[in-house]
């Protein structure tokens, strides 16, 4: 059980001391990942930056991901989530302009003047909150490896038992706290799991400008 995302990303930050004093980047996914990642990037003196992805959810039911979209063009699709709901492909597209017109509003929105941090030839660390079906975090080892990382840490406080397995070709290292048999739902793991703005996201990547 964690008391709140900064306690995990302490946590988390401790298990990656091996990474410290390397070429590395730390990459939260908003919004909740940010501020797990923002406590890993200051136990690693490491620069901060988001990655930013959207969840393509089922018309019928949203909180089911049925694939992922990412920076740079970078698209998963669930085909078997696809098929066993019967969405067609008309009403996935209408899904994927929507996300991806806010995938874009985020991104200058958390960003802001300042351009993206540079990953080519690094470490790439993506960080979030926890891990359901795996497909955002799927898409953002993608976008990090479109991006010239040159290895990928997926790093989370906690999984479900065998994500190992689902994800092993989506990252050079799957590092997860806590890997409960019964999952259930990653807010269970938390004693304050409230939802993050994006006026935290914003803040936490100036403070870690600053700092």
């Amino acid at each position: 059980m964690f008391v709140d995302r900064a306690d995990a990303g302490r946590q988390l930050g401790q298990r990656l001391q091996s990474l410290r004093g390397t070429d590395v980047v730390v990459l939260g996914l908003p919004r909740g990942g940010v501020r797990v990642a923002a406590e890993v990037a200051a136990a690693l003196d490491a620069p901060l930056d988001v990655i930013v992805v959207r969840k393509l959810g089922v018309p019928s039911l949203p909180e089911l991901a049925m694939g992922a979209i990412g920076e740079g063009g970078v698209r998963i699709i669930l085909p078997e989530t696809v098929r066993r709901t019967g969405v067609t492909p008309e009403a996935l597209d209408a899904v994927e302009r929507r996300e991806r017109a806010e995938l874009q509003r985020r991104a200058e929105r958390f960003r802001g003047d300042h351009p993206r941090i540079p990953l080519a030839g690094r470490t790439a660390v993506v960080v979030d909150d926890g891990i359901a079906t795996g497909s955002t975090a799927r898409a953002a080892c993608q976008v990090a490896r479109a991006q010239g990382a040159a290895r990928v840490v997926l790093a989370v406080p906690v999984a479900p038992f065998d994500w190992v397995r689902g994800l092993s070709d989506a990252a050079d290292e799957l590092i997860a706290l806590s890997t409960p048999r019964q999952l259930q739902a990653i807010g269970m793991w938390y004693s304050d799991f409230s939802q993050s703005s994006d006026d935290e996201v914003v803040d936490c990547l100036r403070n870690a400008i600053r700092g």
